[in-house]
């Protein structure tokens, strides 16, 4: 037996069910109806078991096909009572679900942004699209979002985008900078010939990013403009080497990199997470051990 183990048993069999979640766990969720849970915390393992999930994300999927329908006047014809009770009842469960996860964790509930994403969504839902809100009849179609909130793999790329946010903030005023100072030297250079394109600061500021989309760039401006100016390349070629291929990049690996943490961050919560219920699992089995030496 491996010292560490010896010194400390407690923590042996806590690593050892770590390193087995996938095959304790069933085992740890046996508690979820014990005497011990209380009704909050059995509403919470219900809600939270991959089987609820699961039927939650297929009643969204359902919602935004019936959504879509209503948008048909012939499915409207022909079932429209059905399709607006069909839609009432995803409603029912949407707020069902969210009135349980309020049961559960109380005022908690709102410490989670994605809860509140849930909150906000079916909120608006609730709102009569009567007297100048009829637009929010509308925005029912954002219930499908929540698929962002119900789909790990969806999360974890909205969670990477957020985060890259501050470090794209840098990039897009880099970008900013090199357009503002490329659009003086357009509008310079080329302004009196092709007023069109260039004859102002915000006209030079938009050829210059239907040059960097690569839009028509060649034969729709560039090449025009080397018939007037033959070495107007020397100005486009390295803006478009810049803008195009290095900023974009950039962009792109801080999204990339900022979805790994994201991806390492839920990996850590869901190993605290487990390391807890292990935890607390233990306390149980350690009091059950007390009062049966006692008895």
């Amino acid at each position: 037996m491996p010292m560490t183990a010896r010194r400390n048993p407690r923590r042996a069999v806590c690593a050892l069910l770590a390193c087995r979640a996938g095959c304790f766990a069933p085992y740890l969720r046996e508690d979820i109806t014990g005497p011990d849970m209380t009704f909050r915390d059995k509403v919470g393992a219900v809600v939270d078991r991959p089987a609820v999930q699961n039927f939650i994300l297929g009643v969204i999927l359902f919602n935004a096909a019936i959504l879509g329908l209503e948008t048909s006047k012939p499915a409207m014809e022909m079932a429209g009572p059905l399709i607006v009770t069909l839609d009432q009842i995803c409603l029912a469960i949407f707020v069902v679900e969210i009135a349980a996860k309020l049961t559960a964790r109380g005022f908690g509930f709102f410490k989670r942004g994605w809860n509140v994403f849930d909150f906000v969504i079916v909120g608006i839902s609730l709102i009569p699209a009567a007297q100048g809100l009829s637009v929010l009849r509308a925005l029912r179609i954002l219930r499908l979002l929540r698929v962002l909130s119900v789909t790990p793999s969806l999360r974890r790329v909205v969670e990477g985008l957020m985060s890259a946010l501050p470090g794209m903030g840098s990039v897009f005023v880099l970008t900013g900078l090199i357009f503002y100072i490329a659009a003086v030297m357009a509008t310079k250079l080329f302004g009196e010939a092709f007023p069109e394109w260039f004859g102002t600061l915000g006209l030079s500021a938009y050829s210059l990013f239907q040059i960097m989309t690569l839009e028509s760039w060649s034969m729709g401006i560039v090449r025009p403009v080397m018939e007037v100016y033959p070495y107007a390349w020397a100005f486009f070629v390295p803006f478009i080497l810049v803008t195009t291929f290095a900023v974009v990049n950039l962009v792109v690996g801080l999204i990339v990199n900022s979805m790994q943490d994201a991806h390492h961050e839920e990996d850590v919560e869901k190993t605290d997470s487990y390391r807890d219920e292990v935890m607390a699992r233990l306390d149980r089995i350690e009091a059950a051990v007390k009062v049966r030496d006692k008895g």
